[in-house]
């Protein structure tokens, strides 16, 4: 009679042991944490508790309950945070890819409850591989700009960290005291170790300098598109990382293009554009010219975008959005503003920035990027530029400002 997987004689494999797992487990237990922190952060930098306009969850309920106005310094706070989360979630598939092998005989054990503990520790486990593999998976399809999923991303994400999170959490009280130990001691006995195994074709420390040099080539081949210049080439698994944007000032990456955003030429003709302002003592509309004409400043800021993607420090310059807040009476403390763009589809052709963001003084609405006026595809003939704020935030081809209580 041939073995199933549910037999241990089935597993042949002389890797599986106790010490090999938990030390994929404990490199998990760490890299894990920071990918669930990293992501919370990412997740209050968008604002959610900002009205429905910037709220892709909108019945998260209690799970908000750490939302937080985000700070614009340091200036770099989301290009960090977010190149940390991409990078060392992608750096992680190897470790966790691992980590299932090692421990697929329990998945097949039977009977599959002996208590109601054991159905317990079953039920989160099955929880935490799966959670895994929908974060894991999301996650990548949405670096690479594939919406292969059911729903919108941000959702689906959101809510599956939380239950994989906390399946993990679950786990990791189990069994972290057990892992230290078998690190420690090295014991090789137990459920994961083979009855019978085939002759040994590498050492288990070899099998685990083979994860590590998959993370590490995982890890230099994505980590580039935080990166202007040559960096950038070598980001070959970012969607972005072989894109040339070309030279010159406005040579540095983009997201969306004008032509993609369906953005209309003859809408951002000097004669026919109008930035339309509004506040607590009325409308005003304003030309380009006459922006050019009013206080300019400037500010060296990067964009970092949710893919992982972000740009060196660019200089901005324009006008700043507290000094428009005062053209329509909101003079003192500035309140929110709503953003509204010529965009006409996507997610983001409007967004709103809290009243810390807009008091901030290196948040401009900006008319020249190094030197020179925006491209079109940088957001001619003018764009919103917002210190920390998530690249999304920053609208392109702003048409309307709305401030007061968003």
């Amino acid at each position: 009679m041939r073995d199933t997987p549910a037999s241990p004689s089935f597993w042949r494999s002389p890797l599986r042991g106790p010490w090999f797992t938990s030390v994929l487990g404990l490199v998990l237990l760490v890299g894990v944490t920071v990918l669930f922190v990293t992501g919370l952060l990412s997740y209050a930098a968008y604002n959610p508790g900002l009205n429905p306009v910037n709220d892709k969850t909108p019945d998260k309920g209690i799970l908000g309950f750490y939302l937080f106005a985000w700070p614009t310094s340091p200036h770099w706070l989301y290009r960090l945070t977010q190149g940390v989360h991409v990078t060392l979630g992608v750096t992680l598939i190897p470790v966790l890819l691992a980590k299932l092998w090692s421990v697929v005989p329990k998945l097949f054990a039977l009977p599959p409850a002996r208590s109601v503990t054991h159905a317990l520790e079953r039920l989160s486990l099955l929880l935490l591989v799966g959670g895994g593999l929908f974060e894991f998976v999301t996650g990548v399809l949405n670096v690479q700009l594939d919406y292969l999923f059911p729903g919108s991303f941000y959702p689906l994400h959101f809510y599956g960290a939380w239950v994989f999170f906390g399946a993990f959490v679950a786990h990791a009280v189990l069994k972290v005291p057990a892992a230290v130990r078998n690190v420690r001691r090295a014991r090789e006995e137990g459920s994961l170790v083979a009855p019978r195994p085939d002759p040994p074709t590498v050492s288990r420390r070899g099998a685990l300098w083979f994860v590590g040099g998959g993370s590490l080539l995982l890890f230099a081949t994505t980590v580039g598109q935080g990166f202007d210049g040559p960096a950038r080439r070598t980001a070959l698994l970012a969607p972005h990382g072989g894109a040339d944007p070309g030279a010159g000032p406005n040579g540095f990456q983009i997201n969306k293009t004008a032509a993609y955003a369906g953005i209309d030429r003859a809408e951002t003709a000097d004669d026919a554009w109008r930035l339309v302002v509004v506040g607590r003592s009325g409308t005003v509309r304003l030309s380009r010219a006459e922006l050019a004409r009013m206080p300019l400043y400037s500010a060296a800021l990067p964009i970092a975008c949710v893919e992982g993607w972000s740009t060196s420090d660019q200089w901005w310059r324009g006008v700043r959005l507290r000094d428009l807040a005062a053209l329509v009476g909101e003079g003192g403390d500035p309140p929110d503003v709503l953003v509204e763009s010529l965009q006409r589809r996507g997610a983001f052709r409007h967004a709103a920035l809290r009243a810390n963001q807009v008091a901030d003084p290196r948040s401009l609405l900006a008319l020249y990027v190094n030197g020179e006026p925006l491209s079109p595809d940088h957001g001619h003939p003018a764009r919103v530029i917002v210190p920390a704020a998530p690249g999304v935030l920053n609208t392109k081809w702003v048409a309307r400002l709305t401030f007061g209580k968003v």
